[in-house]
């Protein structure tokens, strides 16, 4: 579980990322979750973009990514989802002792 001062850390780190998934008109699919899944072990931090054409409303999204992907929602502003996974064998992203 992420704490406040995580959480603030990594949006921090989010605020130069580019969107590098797309969530479209067929929601969250299989193809979807296995790519997300990707990206978190490669990056543990991922930015999601939920186009107007997704029927499903974007807090929907945000929880089935978190469930199929068994990763921590840090944000969801607007139509963007951030999430966090840490990969105990190759860390990306160090949080600095106190936090």
């Amino acid at each position: 579980m992420l704490t406040g001062k995580q959480k603030s850390f990594l949006r921090s780190l989010a605020n130069t990322m580019e969107p590098i998934i797309q969530v479209g008109k067929g929601g969250v699919t299989e193809t979807v979750a296995s790519a997300v899944d990707q990206a978190l072990i490669a990056r543990e931090l991922v930015k999601i973009s939920v186009l107007n054409n997704c029927l499903e409303p974007v807090d929907a999204v945000a929880q089935d990514l978190v469930k199929a992907t068994d990763s921590e929602l840090v944000q969801q502003l607007g139509k963007k989802i951030l999430l966090y996974r840490h990969n105990p064998d190759n860390p990306v992203i160090n949080f600095s002792s106190g936090q």
